[in-house]
């Protein structure tokens, strides 16, 4: 009987080993154990360290810790098979303390222990253990290279890289194709495209992943060309050169090229997709709103049975919520769960229904996830503020901030746009304590916010002292939002003076800015400047004029009384003008009584925009105050018949963060008695103390008493009066009005703010009129 010999029996029994590995049998190499155990093997270093590989590899770890243990003899092999396991498995801890208690290490410990680092993306602990290796003397092999070098290009560690690179060329590595690629992608990721090039350039021999770092770099820096001219000279292609050109096209906006690609792909490889082709494709379609294609790509992922849980699945929900299919998206999100819900899909659901106007679900999908980022805080803020639904979006924000991740400045952007829409300067003082809070006061952006919010509010104060803690670090939105918030409040000459200083600071005013300078000379009639500013946008700085420029210019000539000249200038604008710019000749040609003028103005206005009412009010007004009455009552019945409702004036006043509304002959507030009784006191004081009810602002044929009963109960009074009796003395008082002041209550505020001795700012539907000791900010010119 012949009896095999050890090294033929260690052979079959290592290859056996092995064979239950590849099908990851655990009772098969259990039994070989048994085997080597019963033939006397166990002494045998090279089958004991192919055990422990098998035990580690499975998952074994007590098995190999313990065949460890038990080995009479080690080698270093046998340290480095345990030491991989542990580091394959990402126990670092115990890979580390089996790395310093190995005798004579060598280059396959030292890489080990550094691809063990890399699998955690503990990069820098990667680059700090192969400084180790080089001080020790150990010579690197090509796979501690490859891996240090995907360490730097991870963390974008330039320097290193570059001495990485030192020691390919010293060690005699350059030949390793995967060496060369390692170089190519670390140089790629880590900014320095010209180095990555001529590494390219120089290599003897490409392969597939050589060409799709090129791919990859040139999409990175925009280079869509160069791209596609790499693409196109590729002999072969694997999946991560087609996902590189399909990522990048729908990252620079090519998503016609992407999908064009995505389906050159299917029809010319064998390759099939994966996750990250289906999710660029669909993203393309998202951009493209392509719903159409995006249900066949769905159909292609549902029929090849892809997992849609994950990174699919929300690229699926954002490609059907922007594109009009939000129903769709409902149904894979209750099939998929919210868990599996990210930010992205999540705004795209809220997008497709905030279209819908419909924000319940989205509110209901917000409240169920589970980490929400201030991404999704933010866009739920976002949608009730598109939606008109400030009160939501005012407590949400109130919710963030107690409960959820600190807002970041585009949350607060969005909050201060509430503040500036409910003219709330509470909520708004609030906000800028959040930003202060949370560190985002110092950001331009916000600050430029802040700006445009108590300008909105009527604290020109609180603007003008945002805008000076800016002072090194304004840019033109700064100094566009000053500009504009100082012509709002009739500052004209200081709005100028900014916008001198933004000129010699050599900061390029743009369009928007010439808006706010054209306001500034509007609001408090300088007629030649603006004239001036008009010229210098046109021609010094080049800024072609839209329908705002033109619409100030008229109104800054009409409010002049420059009517005629208002009229020319509409008729040589090289565009069809708007309702606006016809708007602002008419309400100019009614101060001035222009009736001819005022005709045509109404008429223009109203071939453009048939159902405003303030055509039909200016033009009925302007007959009134020309004592046309007929004429007036005319157009009035001009206006009922065909069902045109004239905008109501209303005034709101906050108090105790409560917002208080007032129609003219308001007798609907719990109050009304109260206000009533403090406005007729009121009325009779002034009058004694000079006012003189303007009679003529009442635009209808009545006796004076009636008159002057409808001038008192203007919506505006009755807010003042409210306030003057829920708020302490010396509080000032700030009036909201949705249409222009009238000249009687404009005057009798006058005598009001020298009565009660209180400031009380007005902003109606052009400015803010600042009222104090019997004086108005606009000097009358409004």
């Amino acid at each position: 009987m012949n009896i095999p010999d050890p090294f033929s029996l260690s052979y079959h029994n290592a290859r056996l080993l092995q064979e239950s590995l590849k099908s990851n049998d655990l009772l098969a190499g259990k039994l070989v154990h048994a085997r080597i155990i019963k033939s006397g093997l166990h002494f045998s270093v090279i089958l004991l360290n192919n055990l422990m590989n098998f035990y580690s590899r499975t998952g074994c770890f007590s098995d190999a810790q313990l065949l460890f243990d038990e080995m009479p003899v080690k080698t270093i092999f046998t340290w480095n098979t345990l030491l991989s396991a542990y580091s394959r498995q990402a126990k670092m801890s115990e890979a580390t303390e089996i790395f310093r208690k190995i005798p004579n290490r060598d280059s396959v410990s030292w890489s080990t222990i550094i691809m063990g680092y890399n699998q955690l993306g503990r990069f820098e602990s990667a680059l700090k253990v192969f400084d180790k290796m080089i001080k020790e003397r150990v010579i690197p092999t090509q796979y501690t290279i490859t891996s240090v070098l995907a360490s730097c290009a991870a963390i974008k560690a330039l320097d290193i890289g570059r001495e990485v690179h030192s020691f390919v060329v010293k060690f005699g590595l350059s030949g390793y194709v995967s060496v060369v690629n390692s170089l190519l992608n670390m140089y790629a990721k880590s900014g320095d495209p010209m180095m990555t090039r001529v590494i390219f350039d120089r290599m003897e021999y490409r392969n597939t992943s050589s060409w799709n770092v090129m791919i990859s770099l040139h999409m990175q820096h925009g280079r869509v060309d160069l791209a596609r001219g790499q693409f196109e000279r590729m002999c072969e292609r694997d999946i991560v050169t087609w996902n590189s050109m399909i990522a990048g096209y729908n990252q620079h906006g090519h998503d016609f090229d992407a999908l064009c690609t995505f389906s050159n792909m299917l029809r010319d490889s064998l390759l099939l997709p994966d996750k990250f082709t289906f999710i660029n494709a669909l993203s393309a379609c998202t951009n493209l709103e392509m719903l159409k294609l995006g249900k066949q790509i769905h159909a292609r992922i549902a029929s090849t049975n892809f997992d849609t849980y994950g990174p699919v699945g929300n690229a699926l929900i954002s490609m059907y919520a922007k594109s009009g299919g939000v129903q769709i998206a409902q149904k894979i999100v209750e099939q998929s769960g919210i868990s599996h819900l990210d930010v992205i899909a999540f705004t795209s659901l809220l997008d497709g229904y905030v279209k819908l106007g419909d924000l319940k679900p989205a509110r209901q999908i917000f409240d169920s996830l589970k980490d929400r980022d201030v991404v999704a805080w933010t866009a739920m803020i976002v949608g009730y503020l598109q939606n008109g639904l400030n009160t939501d979006a005012v407590e949400l924000f109130r919710l963030m901030v107690r409960d959820g991740p600190k807002p970041n400045n585009f949350t607060l952007a969005a909050m201060l746009s509430v503040s500036s829409s409910l003219t709330s300067l509470n909520h708004g003082k609030e906000i800028h304590a959040s930003a202060i809070r949370t560190g985002q006061a110092s950001l331009v952006s916000v600050n430029n916010a802040l700006i445009t919010m108590y300008a909105r509010v009527g604290s020109i104060n609180c603007a003008r002292k945002v805008f000076n803690q800016i002072h090194w670090f304004r840019d033109v939105v700064s100094w566009t939002s000053m500009i504009m918030a100082l012509a709002q409040h009739g500052l004209g000459e200081e709005a100028l003076e900014h916008f001198e200083k933004l000129v010699a600071a050599g900061i390029k005013p743009d369009h928007i800015t010439y808006v706010g300078v054209l306001s500034a000379c509007t609001h408090v009639g300088l007629v030649e400047q603006g004239r001036r500013y008009y010229n210098m946008m046109k021609d010094f700085h080049k800024i072609e004029p839209t329908l705002s420029h033109y619409a100030l210019m008229v109104d800054l000539l009409g409010r002049a009384g420059l009517t005629q000249e208002a009229y020319d200038f509409i008729e040589k604008m090289p565009i069809e003008p708007d309702a606006v710019t016809w708007g602002s000749l008419l309400s100019s040609c009614k101060v001035y009584k222009n009736v001819e003028l005022g005709k045509v103005a109404a008429k223009r206005l109203l071939l453009i925009d048939p159902d405003n009412s303030g055509a039909y009010s200016a033009l009925a007004n302007l007959y009134s105050v020309c004592g046309k009455w007929d004429d007036a009552a005319k157009i009035r019945k001009l206006m009922k018949d065909g069902g045109v409702k004239k905008e109501q004036g209303i005034s709101w006043v906050q108090i105790k963060n409560k917002f208080h509304v007032f129609g003219a002959e308001d007798g609907l507030h719990p109050q009304k008695d109260e206000i009533y009784k403090m406005m007729a006191k009121i009325w009779e004081d002034i009058k004694k103390i000079g006012f003189v009810p303007d009679t003529e602002s009442v635009l209808h044929d009545l006796e004076e008493e009636v008159k002057e009963q409808m001038l008192r109960h203007h919506s505006e009074k009755l807010a003042i009066a409210f306030a003057l009796i829920s708020t302490p003395e010396n509080t000032t008082l700030r009036i909201m009005k949705n249409l222009r002041v009238c000249n009687d209550c404009h005057s009798a505020i006058k005598f009001i703010s020298k009565l009660s001795g209180r400031e009380i700012i007005v902003r109606d539907a052009t400015r803010f009129h600042h009222f104090k000791d019997g004086f108005c900010s606009c000097r009358d010119y409004w």
